[in-house]
């Protein structure tokens, strides 16, 4: 069964930190560029971060310095460690898998709140 699962998302107080998983099945995880995406209440979904099949790695400008995206490929997951965070990165945030002439793959998202 092809399937995105994140976990790790919880209530956080500022300053706090935390780490998301998203673990992939039924794809071949090392051929798939993986990214972490969130949508706050109100906004559009927007890119968060980005571990591309060839290894490198691009972040949105709010997260740089304070986020990291890395993948176990033994493990079939991609992670985002979550440093510093602030109210602002309150949103759902979800993983999705993509890779030429493959249509994406969308993980359920998992809910992230910052607050004190």
């Amino acid at each position: 069964q092809v399937q995105l699962v994140e976990s790790g998302g919880g209530l956080v107080q500022p300053g706090g930190s935390l780490r998301l998983s998203c673990a992939a099945s039924g794809i071949i995880f090392r051929l798939f560029d993986m990214g972490w995406y969130r949508q706050a209440p109100g906004k559009q979904r927007e890119l968060v971060a980005r571990h591309t099949s060839g290894g490198n790695t691009n972040y949105a400008d709010f997260v740089k310095g304070r986020f990291t995206i890395s993948r176990d490929y033994a493990k079939n997951t991609v992670y985002l460690q979550m440093n510093s965070l602030k109210p602002e990165d309150t949103a759902v945030y979800y993983c999705k898998a993509s890779k030429t002439l493959s249509r994406d793959l969308w993980g359920q998202g998992t809910q992230v709140t910052v607050s004190s």
